[in-house]
């Protein structure tokens, strides 16, 4: 009778799953770590296990992951500092939800022939995407040697892509084609100085997580959901240090050499086991952004002042996960 009672007062009915909240997220092939740190929310279904049901949505670089942005192709996106502050003042909708990563940025000439030191750039021609952190450190890097770029040299825009295309073809009387000095982000970075570039000049930059205002206000909590998730794609790269490099190529259908994303990834202290993992934005940080949006509305680089505490979203600047 117990049991008959049991059976008849239980519900039939197996209990309805929460839908999973649509994401789009824009992210980066050619920049590492956020490169691995994609692919491990990707391989180990870390953002399903979140209650999202995403879509990872490819960009080179930062300057078309901002005109993806802003044509509302992606809710969430993983970007630098420069293109960050870039899309926050054309559009105040994104705003800086919490930190990715710390990244290396920096400028190289030929090993053999090339420029002795950044003073020797005077009269010669940089390549660098702009738009891109790497131009705003190059930019700083020639003014803190007195060169002015918009006089004194020559700036090529040039995508990561067709940069990479050139300095593989080889160098020629310490120059790469028309080319004679580059700047780029890690893995870039890493990957020229293994294959015969010389760095005059480095810098690091932030990377960022931006969430749209839209997307945030559509799905309350969200963007607590995927910072949750992101720390803990980094406590898995911690306990694989190996498989999130072989992920990435996969996912980026790359082929770096030897030693080069572990060398771009050396960086970033989530990767030591004696630190906290953290997703937010320490005081440090935000002088940083501040330090950048004034470098770069003094350059040039940005079109109307941005208010860096005022695109930082509650929580933003916490404490660690």
């Amino acid at each position: 009778m117990l049991l008959f009672l049991l059976a008849c007062s239980a519900d039939p009915t197996p209990p309805r799953t929460a839908p999973l909240t649509p994401l789009r997220l824009g992210w980066q092939t050619t920049w590492a770590t956020q490169g691995q740190v994609t692919a491990i929310l990707d391989h180990e279904q870390l953002l399903t296990e979140a209650g999202f049901s995403t879509t990872l949505v490819p960009f080179a670089y930062g300057g078309p992951l901002n005109e993806g942005a802003l044509a509302g192709a992606v809710d969430v996106l993983f970007t630098a500092d420069q293109p960050a502050l870039i899309l926050h003042a054309k559009d105040p909708s994104w705003d800086v939800a919490g930190r990715l990563m710390y990244n290396r940025v920096g400028t190289l000439v030929p090993a053999e022939g090339g420029a002795a030191a950044l003073e020797a750039l005077r009269g010669k021609t940089l390549a660098v995407p702009f738009g891109a952190a790497a131009q705003r450190e190059a930019y700083r890097a020639l003014q803190g040697v007195g060169l002015d770029p918009a006089r004194d040299l020559s700036v090529k825009n040039l995508g990561i892509e067709e940069i990479l295309s050139l300095t593989a073809a080889g160098a020629s009387g310490g120059r790469w084609g028309e080319v004679d000095a580059v700047a780029v982000w890690d893995p870039a970075f890493a990957q020229l100085e293994a294959g015969g570039a010389r760095p005059v000049a480095d810098g690091t930059a932030v990377g960022l997580v931006l969430v749209s205002t839209a997307w945030r206000e559509a799905n309350p909590g969200a963007e607590g959901r995927f910072l949750t998730a992101l720390a803990a794609a980094w406590r898995v790269w911690r306990a694989d240090p190996v498989g999130p490099n072989a992920w990435f190529e996969a996912l980026a259908k790359a082929d770096y050499p030897d030693g080069v994303l572990n060398r771009a990834a050396a960086v970033e202290p989530n990767l030591s086991p004696t630190e906290p993992i953290r997703t937010t934005l320490s005081d440090d940080d935000v002088r940083r952004l501040e330090q950048v949006a004034d470098f770069m509305s003094a350059a040039g680089l940005l079109k109307s002042p941005v208010d860096v505490r005022g695109a930082l979203l509650p929580g933003a600047t916490a404490e660690p996960r």
